[in-house]
Parts: structure tokens; C-alpha cells; sequence
């Protein structure tokens, strides 16, 4: 995607411990399934640069990175003892040509890119997908969520921007049932606040984020834990990352 050239065409792939009993072990388990991937990498002799948000970058097709990632999560719950999903940002944004979803010489039509998501959602028991359309496809998000939504998130970024005037317009239209929140997207907390408020209230949910050019900065981790967002995406390598992951660590323990 995105993020790193000459790897998947799918932007990440993303792990989702969603039965950690603790703050900590959450972060703890996703440290291991990223170090758990370099491992099956190295194993299978191919070599793995890191994109901009430190994720592995390897030059291998979607489907091998499908494999890889479910062993690993699979690998590391059963070593942790609790449940790791996983999920992907497909950023269909960046495949779309405006015809069709571009994966390197396969080209999916919308209904075709629906199909392949919701197949996606079943095979591997994804627990989220954000921007599986390309960003102004309400109507297609709202056809995927009525096909999975019951199964999994289905989450806007690119389609709601953090925007409350665009998230009324999907909850009007049943376009996803979840939205990525990111703070200097539209600007100023209060408006991130009122975006989340107003999906909490209509039953959509906030997923807290991060963004590809990080600093070490915090907010974001007292943001989800005030908000109760029950997810937050902010990488597991590099310390503009890991920040968020101690302060949430801290803010579990009381020590903030």
C-alpha cells in the first residue's frame, strides 16, 4: 500500500488482541505476533524492509502475507492464551483508477471489490476492515456492512475524515458501523470529541488512531481511554509508537 513500496497491495494488516485480559498484554501480544512475523519471514528466506510506520514491508503478494500474518496471530494466542484477530486498512482509495479496485493485473469491479472483502471477512474471521471502498462509495460501504457488519467492523477513514457532517451521512446510510478518529485530521480535539460522540451515540465505533508521521506526543492514549474507545491503532515498533502504548500502560496502572 501506501505506506511502503513494492509490498502488498492491501495498505495492513493488523493485529487485534481482542482477548487480552489487560492493557498490557494487549500490547505485549502485539509486539510478539509483529516479531513472530519477521520470524516466518526469515524462515521462508524472504527479506523484509519497514514502512513508515514501522510495519514489515516485504515484496510478497497478499495472499502469502494472508497466511503469514493468521500463523502468527494464531501462533502467538496460543502461546498467551488469549484470542488474537486480526484485521486489516485495505485503503481502497489508493487502488481505485475509477473504474475498478487495481491489484497488480487482477481488477476488481465495486460489486467484485464487495465480494472479495466479504470473502476476506469469512475466510480469515477478520474482526475489522476500514476503507475496504474507495472513499466516496457510500453506497457500497452500506451494501458490505448489511453483507458483514454483524461479523466485524467495518470502519471509515478516508470516507468520514474524522468529519461529523460526513459520519451523519453514513449513519444516514447505513455506510460502515465504526470511524477512524485522528485529532489533527480535522483540526482540534473538541471537534474529534464530537465525532466520536456522535458515533457512540448512533452505534458506530470509534477507533482511536494515529498517523503516519507520528511524534512521541500522548494525546491520542488519554483520548481513547477518556472517550472508551474500545480500539486504538497506533503501531507496535518505534518510539513514536510505543509512546502511546506506555502511556496507556501507565494510565491502567494509575501512575499518570
Amino acid at each position: 500500500g501506501e505506506h511502503a513500496a513494492d509490498a502488498t497491495h492491501i495498505q495492513e494488516f493488523l493485529a487485534a488482541p481482542v482477548g487480552a485480559p489487560s492493557v498490557a498484554e494487549a500490547a505485549f501480544a502485539n509486539a510478539a505476533v509483529h516479531e513472530t512475523v519477521g520470524e516466518l519471514l526469515t524462515e521462508r528466506g524472504i527479506p523484509a524492509a519497514k514502512g513508515d510506520e514501522g510495519a514489515w514491508a516485504p515484496s510478497i503478494d497478499d495472499s502469502e502475507a494472508f497466511e503469514i500474518v493468521a500463523t502468527a496471530c494464531e501462533q502467538v494466542a496460543e502461546d498467551v492464551g488469549f484470542e488474537i484477530e486480526f484485521g486489516l486498512d485495505i485503503a481502497a482509495s489508493e487502488l481505485w483508477d475509477g473504474d475498478a479496485y487495481q491489484y497488480g493485473n487482477v481488477s476488481r469491479s465495486p460489486s467484485g471489490q464487495i465480494d472479495y472483502v466479504a470473502e476476506l471477512v469469512d475466510e480469515y474471521d477478520l474482526a475489522y476492515v476500514e476503507d475496504p471502498l474507495e472513499e466516496n462509495d457510500f453506497e457500497g460501504f452500506a451494501e458490505l456492512t448489511d453483507r458483514v457488519g454483524e461479523e466485524t467492523l467495518v470502519c471509515g477513514d478516508d470516507l468520514f475524515v474524522t468529519n461529523t457532517e460526513r459520519l451523519q451521512q453514513g449513519i444516514e446510510r447505513g455506510a460502515g458501523n465504526s470511524i477512524l478518529i485522528k485529532p489533527n485530521q480535522i483540526g482540534t480535539l473538541s471537534l474529534a470529541v464530537d465525532a466520536i460522540e456522535t458515533a457512540t451515540r448512533n452505534g458506530f465505533t470509534p477507533v482511536i488512531s494515529h498517523r503516519s508521521g507520528e511524534t512521541e506526543d500522548t494525546t491520542i492514549a488519554h483520548l481513547a481511554v477518556a472517550t472508551g474507545a474500545p480500539f486504538i491503532k497506533t503501531g507496535t515498533v518505534g518510539g513514536e509508537r510505543t509512546a502511546k502504548l506506555n502511556e496507556l500502560i501507565r494510565i491502567a496502572e494509575d501512575a499518570v
